[in-house]
């Protein structure tokens, strides 16, 4: 059985990142280059312009398929399509860029007519200046029954800490 996971957030937010570091393939990646002006060394260099997907084996007989959607507005068209036939899903947020607090509101304003469990992982909780989960809930004025997990996605362990808890979540829905 195959089930399919959306990793989803805005520009920047680490989407690409999640998947590969948990992925036991390669990861398909749609990155295409960035033309930027800024000179900044630290900027990114490629976005995502279609979709990522990984995939992870969970036993004999289940594998997670994951898909990660590109984060630009010009992009949105693909949440609807990559969100056909979820399992769940993920809001990954920068916890690094107060503006991408503001533009995920507006994704999980989006995907409120998707009928699926999601989490929120509060990524790059590992850089300095990063808003704690208090405040991240807060901007994003989460209810208190929506899981929000800090998050390194550099780091398999913790990338495999925000799907057990998306995966928790599913089986919690499934015993009612």
């Amino acid at each position: 059985m195959q089930l399919k996971i959306l990793i989803t957030g805005t520009y920047n937010a680490g989407k690409t990142q999640f998947i590969q570091s948990i992925s036991e393939i390669e990861p398909v990646k749609t990155e295409k280059r960035i033309v930027s002006h800024s000179g900044n060394e630290k900027e990114k260099t490629e976005t995502t312009v279609a979709m990522d997907f990984g995939r992870i084996t969970i036993d004999d007989e289940i594998a997670l398929h994951l898909f990660g959607t590109p984060g630009q507005d010009r992009f949105d068209f693909m949440w609807e399509i990559l969100s056909e036939g979820i399992l769940g899903y993920v809001v990954l947020v920068d916890s690094s860029d107060s503006e991408s607090l503001e533009q995920t509101r507006r994704i999980l304003k989006f995907f409120e007519c998707v009928n699926a469990p999601f989490v929120v992982a509060a990524n790059k909780q590992d850089v300095e200046g990063a808003a704690d989960l208090d405040t991240i809930r807060d901007k994003l004025s989460l209810p208190e029954d929506v899981p929000l997990i800090p998050c390194v996605a550099l780091e398999r362990e913790s990338v495999k800490q925000v799907l057990l808890s998306l995966l928790f979540k599913v089986s919690d829905l499934l015993e009612e």
